[in-house]
């Protein structure tokens, strides 16, 4: 799978997990120059507290547009250490 925003690659992994009709990717797999960390948190009732970051590619930011849960609960144990994306963000094989 791949991750695109503003025609460049941000991940790229064979190794997805996908939750809820998204893609999460491994960390590691990311390019760490894309991404900036946000201050925006959210919760989700079964995964718990999700935290953001803001993608950049060249002077161009969208903002949140990449989530993970640092510390997912129990039944979300599978996306620990993982990223997703929306917001434009085009996530294909």
């Amino acid at each position: 799978m791949r991750a695109i925003w503003n025609g460049t690659e941000i991940a790229n992994s064979a190794d997805t997990v996908v939750v809820e009709g998204n893609h999460y990717f491994p960390l590691a797999s990311i390019r760490g120059d894309c991404l900036r960390k946000s201050d925006t948190q959210t919760s989700c009732p079964w995964k718990g507290m999700a935290n953001y970051y803001d993608i950049l590619v060249g002077d161009d930011v969208n903002t949140d547009a990449a989530w993970y849960y640092a510390d997912p609960k129990p039944a979300a144990k599978e996306i620990s250490g993982r990223v997703a994306f929306w917001r434009g963000v085009q996530v294909s094989e």
